[in-house]
């Protein structure tokens, strides 16, 4: 069985406070985007040798790490926890989406592989009990599973799907090699409720956003790493109605209503893309 995670954008994303457990709880909204990975999935054949129950082969994108934590694989061992009978599995991903990138391609993963899985093996899981247990791997997890815009609260994993379609749109991705640490833009930021939440301004024209919708993560990840910051300034100069970070970066985006050449974004290691929504 074969299939193609997507990833996501963050339309606005604003830190409104910091819980007990030490976690942050957010306001955004997710917005699926079509670059993807390839995720292929197939039964072992019960003489086949493996010391592992689900086996993963990653191509395209070098993954830092033991496979087995992938969360591909987590996925995978945790529903075998409640499934015993699932079958031993083949799994290919070809990564296509991104890497650290704030685009949701591990998380995309693995609700994807969630929903695979239950497809391949019958296993009559329904959306919500497929919700819970993505929410359990990761907080983007989640909304894979549903895959369609939505309002996203606490960690990430409440999710309220919202009525927006950016078809006609053109998409401008830029994700610079510089590499972005979650944790320290974390740390740099003071949790405080927008003066607008993010879910009403998007239901606004998108021509109003740029003045409204914000990325509480850009503050201080363009503060250190200012190249990310420019190219926020140069999708505007292109002529973007809209640009951002998605997710704690270092993805940039912009909505175009024409097609855009990104041949200035050329340093080594940058991957850039236009496409239409």
């Amino acid at each position: 069985m074969l299939t193609f995670p997507n990833a996501k954008i963050n339309l606005g994303l604003n830190v409104v406070e910091k819980r007990p457990d030490g976690y942050h709880n957010l306001e955004t909204v997710f917005y699926p985007v079509p670059i993807t990975d390839a995720l292929e999935i197939f039964p072992m054949d019960p003489a086949f040798p493996s010391e592992v129950d689900c086996d993963l082969k990653v191509t395209n994108i070098i993954i830092e790490g033991d496979e087995q934590k992938n969360l591909v694989v987590k996925a995978y061992q945790m529903l075998k926890q409640d499934f015993p009978t699932l079958l031993r599995t083949h799994v290919h991903l070809y990564k296509g989406i991104p890497t650290q990138a704030g685009m949701g391609g591990g998380s995309s993963d693995c609700g994807f592989m969630i929903t695979m899985l239950n497809r391949q093996f019958q296993l009559g899981l329904s959306d919500e009990q497929m919700i819970d247990y993505a929410a359990r791997l990761g907080a983007d997890c989640a909304f894979f599973v549903i895959n369609k815009p939505c309002y996203a609260e606490g960690i990430g994993e409440k999710l309220q799907p919202v009525a927006l379609d950016l078809k006609g749109w053109y998409l401008a991705v830029v994700r610079p090699a510089i590499p972005v640490s979650t944790r320290e833009a974390f740390s740099l930021i003071i949790p405080q409720h927008p003066a607008k939440n993010c879910l009403e301004i998007v239901k606004q024209p998108v021509e109003t956003w740029r003045e409204e919708l914000t990325n509480d993560f850009e503050k201080s990840v363009f503060a250190l790493h200012p190249k990310i910051g420019a190219i926020k300034d140069r999708l505007y100069d292109m002529g973007a109605t809209y640009a951002a970070m998605s997710g704690s970066g270092s993805s940039l985006f912009g909505l175009f209503r024409q097609p855009v050449n990104l041949d200035a974004f050329n340093d080594e290691g940058t991957f850039k893309t236009c496409l239409p929504l």
